[in-house]
């Protein structure tokens, strides 16, 4: 971990040379070395050039595919997969839930060098794979659940006591209100950019779950929000609000959408008070919005009592609401939800059923009756249905 810790200390000055702001998080005198240094050209008359064409399909219609995954044997398998049906995307982890960076970088000076597993020992070439077959490419960022930042980092984090606070599961958070986390997070997205990866999609843009119940039990740093005369669930909706801003900002130059995860129950709130997250607000900011409405993770909000046993009404209930709002908004996103295309088996006897096909196409129909054509797949072990019609 001592290349990781080189670049928290020297990383945010690359960024800044790239970017300049934040120059008040800097050590001085490294700054003033580096600020002669030629900054590139901003957008409208610089972006950067991959060196490789994607065309934006017809509409988007994806699969997740972890880093091992795209790293490995498995990826041949699904390329052919993707190539032989209607779908025509895929999402790929760039950083993962843990915070690994996975893939090795091609630039030994990367900052982000040191921390990159070896999943995807050649990213280059999986694109160009992905290219050859004309597969829409997204990046995934997951961006504040953080472990291995948190960590490392604990300043950028959240203590209870002296300890990383940590979740039931064991995962830790970095702190959305520190513009120092933002920007290691963008860091990654310009690499994936550059790489040739046309989207970048952040997930777990939020604090953690149930964060209100916890706030004054645990120690962190509020930075610029601190002193802000709103209350702490509006100062939690802001600081989300503001990063998904500000990486749209910084990732202009790079010729990328951007896109966001969220919770499918955030579009049935005003906001969501403990995370943060606000439908509306993080809509007005990006070019995608993905909201997570498997049905197997609702409960009966629409009247429907198992969810995960009526695909097709849940989705559609789902599609009729967020409709609505985004018909709210002077220039709404796209909307491409992630549906689901694995068994909840978790939920218990009687909760749920078996996914296969006819489940998958059930959710894909709903969406396609209220006008919304995109979507993506969500699989964790990355084994999807066959004989799915995606365009039913």
């Amino acid at each position: 971990m001592k290349t990781m810790t080189k670049w928290l200390m020297t990383g945010m000055c690359t960024f800044l040379i790239q970017q300049p702001v934040h120059a008040e998080s800097m050590n001085e005198t490294r700054y003033v070395a580096l600020e002669s240094k030629e900054l590139p050209e901003r957008a409208p008359r610089f972006v950067f050039d991959s060196g490789l064409k994607f065309d934006y399909p017809d509409a988007v219609r994806g699969i997740y595919v972890t880093g091992p995954a795209a790293g490995g044997n498995k990826f041949n398998e699904l390329i052919k997969y993707v190539d032989e049906t209607d779908l025509n995307a895929m999402v790929i982890d760039i950083k993962d839930d843990w915070g690994n960076v996975t893939y090795k970088s091609e630039d030994p000076d990367s900052p982000y060098a040191g921390i990159g597993k070896d999943h995807i020992k050649n990213p280059k070439e999986i694109l160009r794979k992905m290219e050859d077959k004309q597969i829409y490419p997204i990046a995934r960022v997951v961006v504040f659940k953080d472990t291995l930042l948190a960590k490392e980092k604990p300043e950028w984090s959240f203590l209870d006591e002296k300890k990383v606070w940590e979740n039931g599961r064991g995962e830790s958070f970095v702190n959305p209100f520190m513009k120092e986390v933002w920007d290691y997070n963008v860091g990654i997205a310009i690499e994936a950019a550059k790489m040739g990866f046309k989207e970048i999609q952040f997930d777990y843009v939020r604090f953690p779950e149930g964060f209100e119940k916890k706030e004054d039990e645990l120690k962190y740093n509020m930075g610029d929000y601190d002193e802000a005369k709103i209350s702490h669930t509006a100062k939690r909706v802001q600081a989300v609000t503001d990063f998904v801003s500000y990486a749209k900002k910084q990732l202009e130059p790079y010729g990328v959408d951007v896109s966001v995860d969220i919770f499918g129950y955030a579009a049935t709130l005003p906001e969501a008070p403990g995370i943060g997250q606000n439908f509306t607000k993080i809509s007005e900011n990006v070019d995608v919005i993905s909201s997570m409405i498997y049905p197997s993770h609702w409960t009966s909000y629409f009247g429907i009592e198992k969810p995960d046993l009526e695909p097709y009404d849940l989705v559609k209930e789902y599609a009729k609401l967020e409709n609505r709002k985004l018909k709210e908004l002077e220039a709404p996103p796209t909307s491409r939800p992630w549906l689901q295309d694995f068994t909840a088996s978790y939920l218990g006897a009687g909760n749920y059923q078996k996914y296969g096909k006819e489940e998958v196409e059930a959710q894909i129909k709903a969406l396609n009756e209220n006008g919304i054509d995109e979507y993506l797949l969500w699989n964790a072990a990355n084994r999807y249905t066959k004989g799915v019609d995606y365009t039913p």
